[in-house]
């Protein structure tokens, strides 16, 4: 299973993530697993950073899909939602895209590491995963998203939303 983290804090963030959510389905080879919508507080992004709405999906990708090319795939998908380059570190963006897991797979290069290595310090990625994969172990890491979620210190607040 593949695992993407959504999160969008531009424009019509709802719309947004539903949209994305249907289009990342035609890069899955079995029905996406889709976590609610949580609204989340900025992490360190710019003061003022409006709220976050965040997600995360499952899918199971395609015959001769690799982690590059998904990843290839996220970025076209970002650029679509009108995502720009960016000027400052984590600032306001209709649609990020991140590739948390693929597989077993893991990669350490200057495009891509895998899995991603803030994922599991992160409640606005670990509490969607928990609603559609608490068993998941990120790859060389041996515990579970459930396990690293409840380790977090309960300092960042989510309000889930629905979908």
């Amino acid at each position: 299973m593949t695992f993407i983290a959504l999160g969008s804090n531009l424009g019509d963030s709802r719309r947004i993530l539903v949209e994305a959510m249907a289009q990342l389905q035609v890069y899955s080879g079995a029905p996406l697993l889709k976590s609610s919508l949580w609204q989340t507080s900025p992490v360190d992004c710019p003061p003022g950073s409006p709220l976050f709405l965040n997600a995360v999906v499952g899918l199971l990708p395609r015959s001769g899909e690799t982690p590059e090319s998904l990843l290839d795939r996220l970025q076209i998908l970002e650029k679509e939602f009108g995502r720009q380059p960016k000027m400052v570190l984590n600032e306001a963006r209709p649609l990020d895209l991140d590739l948390i897991a693929f597989g077993l797979e893991t990669r350490a290069t200057r495009e891509l590491v895998l899995p991603h290595p803030r994922a599991h310090l992160r409640r606005f990625v670990l509490q969607p995963l928990c609603e559609i994969a608490p068993e998941f172990i990120f790859p060389g890491q041996g515990i579970s998203a459930a396990q690293w979620l409840d380790r977090l210190p309960p300092d960042e607040i989510l309000t889930r939303i629905g979908v």
